[in-house]
């Protein structure tokens, strides 16, 4: 059967996960995509037997055309946040099973994602107040700004992994954030959200459309503000079961319920208020470590509800194990002159893989967003104490050098 992948860069997702599994399933893949010399450069064996196609993947228009001038597809997927609706677009177009676009439209726009959360009658206090600030518009003259509550944070309306996400403490200091982004960014509308206080925290979830089944979740530690990077994910398979109702009360509201999910979530005081919803599975490797501590074919399960396959009966194992993955990350723009190579081991039952995620000699300025991670530590072990204190001595003994 005929797969066609929708992608932007590669990602581990895509080459560590989605692609083994495509081939496991026996499926006949075509990668999609605006960067094919990226992902034709993968090394290793990922993209072996895997035809690589330039497509403007953007367009929703050109995805169809592409797909209809080749073979007959049975899926089209894609895991990135940036691609959900043109997938879900051209998988309808052909008829085979999708999440619904107007779903997928919802998640990614931030300002739609508030308003169709507060007309959707949740319990008080669960809804976040947000203002949207069209391309080009000064927050200082828009129609709604004297709404704007401080602490704000501004964030693109469409925007992906901490970029150009940044706490704002009052007027002056919004006034100056968003010229600088609008500067980089100048076709893009921003949202201004009340800033939230509390846990950061995620749901993993997959549905069949019908069935749909919680994976647990993590626990997220940030970068000292202003800004939002994820420094490290602490598995929590065991949020109360009040918390998770309340994700999922929300997501209902949305109309998220086929595929993968990843839905990130402030908890204080025992109120979970959404912060973002990633229709996609979680990245960063987080999906690798999740399908690892489950130990069920987690890639293979979100293809098959692509497929039109219902999700197994549950209930599924739940792993007693703990884990978490860290992120070293740049301080400061330049060149990394130092670092380590990647890395496995195993100490007093911890098991910890280390890849970089940024080659020696390459040269970058500082994002303040998850572009300045250097690697990444994936760890999991008997109890959680056992796996910080191997991965904090992992982080400690080796050496990241960044000459400016």
């Amino acid at each position: 059967m005929q797969m066609y992948l929708l992608a932007l860069n590669p990602t581990d997702s895509v080459t560590e996960g989605f692609l083994p599994a495509a081939r496991r399933l026996g499926l006949t893949v075509t990668v999609l995509t605006d960067q094919p010399d990226a992902h034709r450069a993968v090394a290793g064996d990922a993209y072996d037997g895997v035809e690589v196609l330039e497509c403007p993947v953007r367009d929703f228009r050109a995805v169809v055309a592409r797909i209809s001038a080749h073979r007959r597809p049975g899926i089209v997927f894609s895991n990135s946040d940036h691609l959900q609706v043109q997938t879900a677009l051209a998988a309808a177009y052909f008829g085979l099973p999708a999440k619904d676009w107007r779903v997928a439209l919802r998640t990614k726009d931030k300002a739609e994602m508030r308003r169709r959360l507060a007309a959707a009658g949740l319990p008080a206090g669960t809804a976040v107040h947000a203002v949207e600030l069209p391309a080009g518009q000064d927050p200082a003259t828009a129609r709604d700004q004297q709404d704007i509550r401080y602490p704000s944070v501004l964030k693109p309306r469409e925007g992906v992994a901490s970029e150009d996400v940044v706490l704002v403490r009052d007027r002056a200091e919004l006034a100056a954030r968003w010229a600088e982004i609008s500067a980089r960014r100048p076709g893009d509308a921003l949202v201004v959200e009340e800033f939230l206080p509390g846990d950061l925290c995620t749901l993993e979830t997959v549905g069949d459309g019908t069935t749909r089944r919680v994976l647990g979740g993590f626990r997220t530690r940030l970068s000292p503000p202003p800004y939002f990077i994820e420094e490290r994910l602490t598995w929590d398979p065991d949020l109360p079961a009040p918390v998770v109702a309340q994700v999922l009360a929300q997501l209902d509201a949305l109309g998220v319920g086929f595929g993968a999910c990843h839905t990130e979530f402030v908890l204080d005081r025992g109120r979970a208020r959404l912060v973002e919803v990633n229709y996609r599975a979680i990245g960063d490797q987080c999906d690798l470590l999740l399908a690892d501590l489950l130990q069920v074919p987690l890639f293979e399960l979100v293809l098959r509800v692509h497929l039109g396959e219902p999700l197994p009966p549950g209930p599924w194992p739940a792993s007693r194990r703990a884990a978490c993955l860290a992120y070293p990350y740049a301080r400061e723009a330049g060149t990394l002159t130092a670092a380590p190579a990647a890395e496995d081991l195993e100490l007093d039952g911890v098991r910890l893989a280390y890849r970089p995620l940024r080659a020696v000699g390459s040269h970058r300025p500082l994002h303040h967003t998850n572009r300045d991670l250097l690697g990444v530590v994936r760890a999991s072990g008997p109890d959680q104490q056992a796996v910080d204190r191997t991965v904090d001595a992992f982080v400690a003994a080796r050496t990241w050098e960044i000459t400016a």
